[in-house]
């Protein structure tokens, strides 16, 4: 046992005794009878009102300070909205009350009453008049004794680091504001909120590696869903127009500054609309929801300064020509495409076509370079086997991914809606699958035919919520955006 588990044994053992203590005093150490008129940011901000009229208020939270003085003491009490400072004498609670007061603990819930006044220094201090124990802390907070410094243990103890790092609880807050506000912009904009099944008989709608579940009932396996896509299509097809869905999506893939296996995506869809209809939707969502949220669109997001009021647009291919120096219009055959590859050392084993290889030059080439917000259109068809292809060139498809700080925020195209090019596609991602590619398309009959009855043309967008979030919050890793991200075992 380390030294600090061993004064952290210690500690929790003294706070027992206290528990025990206070419940052979009679004490409940958890009382929940106790009712606060004002939380602490009302009670600030109502002072002069409050303090003039002498009003009693009744406020609660967490002790996180005391400070004793013989025959007074101070205390800092928190709740979601604030900080504030309570001051206890003896002579004005009574011996027994000041006693229970000051063998209160660090973390412990308390309710008090009392009225206002601003201490010498210009702090306002709420006077007790009385105080009620609301909760006993069995374990004291890191700071007491080591710090909640290690990274893997803050997301672990996510509870430990919204007590101790208010930063922290101001991240998730903005992600409520922001996940509200995207919600708000697309009710005004007249789209339908919907919620489409997390099991799903076939893995579809994106290409990843599901999680695998079984249905005793039914005895069939499903998958946990990766992508809502195929259903919220159905839905077109059934004659809504405008509809979206924010949840979860669940991928058995690997951990990453970018990734989790459990996450947040906005997934919507427009009838007669395109894929430039939808970027144009997107570049207004984020700008809206920056600014309602921020209330700035000039962003800083690690070492890069971001403008939210700056959008580009290329395809591809220029964005390879542009950051790579190769100019893929004037490849004509996979030998050139691979004597292009070979040239920058890429890897092209397992890529059996021009776009492919493309592709693969953007993903490793160009990415990363994308700071300020850039649209990328133009995807081979073969990386797009959910999108129309594009009318004047076929080889690539009326798709966008939105780049922002080298990160792939938002997904995007024209539906395909052609149920016999759809069905192509699945076979070709069938063969892939069947070659090895776990993360190919499984072919989906039902899907085939709800297009076979007519989806009308439609334009949808997929946005990962928490790279959305990662970027408004300037937080490095997706682990700071998500409550309770996934973690190896505690025990490996």
């Amino acid at each position: 046992m380390t030294e600090q588990e061993m004064d952290l044994n210690e500690l929790m053992i003294e706070r027992r005794k206290k528990l025990e203590n206070l419940k052979e005093a009679g004490i409940e150490p958890y009382s929940n009878d106790f009712i606060r008129t004002h939380s602490i940011a009302e009670v600030l901000g109502n002072f002069e009102e409050l303090e003039a009229e002498e009003k009693e208020v009744k406020i609660a939270g967490r002790v996180m300070a005391l400070r004793d003085h013989g025959k007074s003491s101070f205390a800092d009490l928190v709740d979601l909205s604030e900080k504030i400072q309570l001051y206890a004498k003896k002579n004005e609670v009574g011996e027994k009350a000041y006693d229970l007061f000051t063998d209160l603990n660090i973390g412990d819930h308390i309710g008090v009453e009392g009225t206002l006044f601003e201490t010498g220094r210009g702090e306002i201090t709420l006077r007790i008049k009385e105080f009620k124990l609301l909760t006993k802390s069995l374990r004291p907070l890191p700071e007491k004794w080591h710090g909640l410094k290690d990274v893997e243990l803050r997301y672990r103890q996510r509870y430990v680091d919204l007590i101790v790092n208010p930063d922290v609880k101001q991240t998730f807050i903005l992600r409520s504001r922001i996940i509200h506000g995207m919600r708000q912009y697309l009710e005004q904009k007249d789209f339908l909120e919907v919620q489409t099944p997390l099991m799903h008989p076939i893995a579809g709608g994106a290409a990843a590696n599901p999680f695998i579940t079984h249905h005793n009932a039914l005895d069939i396996d499903l998958y946990l869903r990766i992508a809502p896509e195929l259903y919220l299509k159905r839905l077109l097809v059934g004659g809504f127009e405008k509809v979206f869905e924010i949840g979860k999506n669940m991928r058995n893939e690997g951990l990453s500054r970018r990734h989790n296996p459990e996450f947040t995506t906005l997934e919507l869809y427009q009838a007669y609309a395109d894929y430039e209809d939808i970027m144009n939707t997107t570049e207004e969502l984020i700008k809206t929801v920056a600014k309602n949220v921020l209330d700035d669109l000039e962003i800083k997001y690690n070492d890069h300064e971001i403008n939210l009021n700056n959008w580009t647009r290329m395809t591809m291919i220029e964005a390879v020509k542009e950051h790579v120096g190769v100019d893929f219009n004037n490849v004509s055959n996979l030998d050139e495409a691979k004597s292009l590859a070979d040239e920058k050392h890429l890897d092209y084993e397992s890529k059996t076509s021009i776009g492919e290889i493309i592709n693969e030059f953007f993903e490793e080439f160009v990415e990363e370079k994308l700071i300020q917000p850039t649209f990328i259109t133009q995807y081979p068809v073969e990386v797009s086997p959910l999108a129309k292809r594009n009318p004047d060139n076929p080889a690539f498809t009326d798709r966008f991914e939105l780049f922002i700080a080298g990160d792939e925020i938002a997904n995007a195209f024209s539906e395909l809606n052609d149920p016999i090019d759809q069905k192509e596609r699945f076979e070709q991602q069938v063969e892939q699958r069947e070659a090895g590619d776990d993360e190919a398309h499984m072919m989906d009959q039902d899907f085939i035919r709800a297009l076979e009855y007519g989806m009308p043309p439609a334009g949808g967008l997929g946005i990962g919520v928490d790279r959305l979030v990662m970027l408004l919050t300037s937080s490095e890793s997706i682990r700071e955006v998500i409550l309770f991200p996934h973690l190896r075992s505690e025990n490996q």
